[in-house]
């Protein structure tokens, strides 16, 4: 249940926190006296858009919070399930705004509207001003019926949305097949095209780097020929070469050795550089020999690096993306060549999850049929009860398998025949406002059954309604505060009279400030203000001997 409500800043609300009760909460009050704004309070707090215009003050922050008490064992699971983990039992949401920007907070921890929007789905219902109105729509129908058929319907819509995200996937795959069958012939051939190409060059790994090192050494022969042979004449044993010379210093130091032993190194040195020298030479004689090659060689070269290069251009900058092009390719030509078993297998798979669709849809219609008969029937009693006399409802449930959503095939529509003899119509055609009023209560009264919601707020349902039709709504409010809390905004003095707990709402005035005070009245207060309610300012006692009797024949407390 509800709490409380404390409200800083909103409106012509200054400061005021509210501390609920169990059972029927009432709040009366003047027109203009702040009572809307309380409830647009609830809603800001419970995630609602707040305008900018509703901060009275905006140099100072809002507030509207809301603490509830869960001890439902149902909602408590729902709230566990959403992360919300209960503070010594409690769930306290909050909305503030400061400096126009707006948080929203969950038993202290910032959250987004919309999950405080989540949250507040476990903890309370508010029927606005204008909610009846929402019957005149039919797609609402089918929301009300299955919020009646409960955790039954939940887990088979659930199944029913997974399941239609993925027949759609597939109706989409096969329609998109269908379509680029024309296309698929084309893409075969080049596909068979690029297979056929990469795989007759048969590349091999690095063979590209290989073969233009060697095209490059073959290019520049002549010249690298001129070089090395320039090197090798520097080297030569014959004339001034380096390894003539190198024979005459070596003969001279060997000479010199003989004579002192002290040169004996400096000798051993330069023999080895002689022996080093003449490796190099018959190495350098190899690397000559090397560079002899035959123009079809060549050319064999040139062919090959033409091919590789060629594939390069077209499918990838290396011989490894040219190979990965080839995978891709095979795959797609694979594909591509049972094209009527691919297309087979598509829409063998959209069937198949076309039939599970049927086959859900028709379950969750089911239930909504079945489900259906004992709604009609309590609406129908609990209508009788709110002056309906003989007041027929049925609720339409018509199927059609080529209409399928992800809530299902079915159509709901609710059909009423308010006066005997009268034959069952749409909502939409004959119930008048103070109707639809009655009727949106009756329907509350009869979810509230089944609901696990601790809270519901009625705002202004009395819309329409006097005389015994309003003691009847009384009555039945009052029953639905039996088992749930209410906390219902009135103006007639037979709802106020069936009071748990009675707020007056009423503005009050220091200076050229106005501001909404709540004041929660005693049991001789609460017969003022029925008394107001009766007669307005003229007051008698007679007036409020009609009050006093209203209260005790329908309040609760003590004089």
């Amino acid at each position: 249940m509800l709490q409380s409500l404390h409200v800083v800043n909103i409106a012509l609300i200054d400061d005021v926190e509210i501390d609920f009760t169990d059972g029927l909460n009432i709040l009366t009050g003047e027109t203009g006296a702040g009572k809307s704004i309380l409830i647009d309070s609830v809603n800001f707090a419970l995630g609602e858009r707040m305008p900018k215009e509703a901060v009275r003050d905006p140099s100072g922050s809002a507030l509207c919070e809301l603490v509830f008490a869960v001890e439902d064992e149902a909602s408590v699971k729902a709230l566990e399930g959403l992360g919300v983990m209960l503070t010594d039992g409690q769930v306290i949401l909050q909305r503030k705004v400061v400096n126009g920007r707006a948080s929203c907070k969950v038993n202290g921890e910032t959250v987004t509207a919309s999950f405080m929007r989540e949250v507040a789905e476990h903890l309370i219902d508010i029927h606005g001003q204008h909610e009846h109105q929402s019957l005149l729509y039919r797609k609402n129908h089918r929301v009300l019926l299955d919020s009646f058929c409960g955790n039954d319907i939940e887990t088979e819509l659930c199944k029913l949305n997974e399941t239609y995200d993925a027949y759609r996937t597939a109706e989409e795959e096969y329609d998109n097949a269908l379509t680029s069958r024309d296309s698929a012939a084309r893409d075969m051939d080049y596909a068979a095209f690029v297979v056929n190409e990469i795989e007759s060059a048969a590349l091999s790994d690095g063979e590209d780097e290989t073969l233009e090192e060697e095209f490059r050494r073959m290019n520049n022969s002549r010249r690298i020929a001129e070089e090395l042979g320039s090197a090798m004449n520097a080297l030569s044993y014959e004339g001034e070469g380096v390894s003539s010379r190198m024979a005459h210093a070596i003969s001279r130091l060997r000479n010199i050795a003989d004579i002192d032993k002290a040169a004996g190194p400096l000798y051993e040195q330069l023999a080895a550089a002689e022996d080093l020298i003449s490796d190099c030479i018959r190495s350098l004689s190899s690397y000559e020999e090397s560079l002899e090659f035959s123009p079809e060689e060549y050319a064999r070269v040139g062919e090959r690096l033409d091919v590789i290069n060629s594939l390069k251009m077209k499918y990838g900058s290396t011989v490894a993306l040219i190979k990965e092009r080839l995978e891709e390719e095979s795959a797609k030509l694979e594909k591509l060549s049972d094209y009527g078993a691919y297309l087979e297998e598509l829409k063998s798979r959209r069937d198949s999850l076309h039939k599970t669709l049927i086959q859900l849809c028709a379950g969750i219609s089911s239930i909504r049929h079945r489900e259906a008969e004992v709604l009609q029937k309590d609406l129908c009693d609990a209508l009788n009860r709110l002056n309906f006399l003989d007041a027929r409802f049925e609720i339409a449930v018509r199927s059609d398998e080529k209409k399928i959503t992800r809530e299902g095939y079915d159509d709901v529509e609710f059909m009423i025949a308010t006066n005997p003899g009268e034959s069952l119509k749409p909502l939409i055609n004959v119930a008048s406002g103070g109707e639809l009023s009655r009727i949106m209560l009756a329907l509350k009264s009869v979810l509230a059954k089944r609901d696990s919601i601790g809270t519901m707020i009625f705002d202004e349902i009395d819309t329409g309604i006097s005389g015994v039709t309003a003691q009847l709504v009384a009555d039945r409010m009052s029953e639905i505060a039996a088992g749930h809390q209410v906390i219902a905004v009135t103006h007639l003095p037979q709802i106020a009279s069936h009071a748990t707990t009675h707020f007056l709402i009423e503005k009050q005035a220091e200076g050229s400030h106005t501001s909404t005070k709540v004041t929660a009245l005693t049991y001789r207060q609460s017969v003022e203000e029925l008394a107001r309610l009766l007669a307005g300012s003229d007051i008698t006692n007679s007036v409020l001997a009609s009050a006093e009797e209203l209260k005790k024949q329908y309040g609760q407390g003590v004089s």
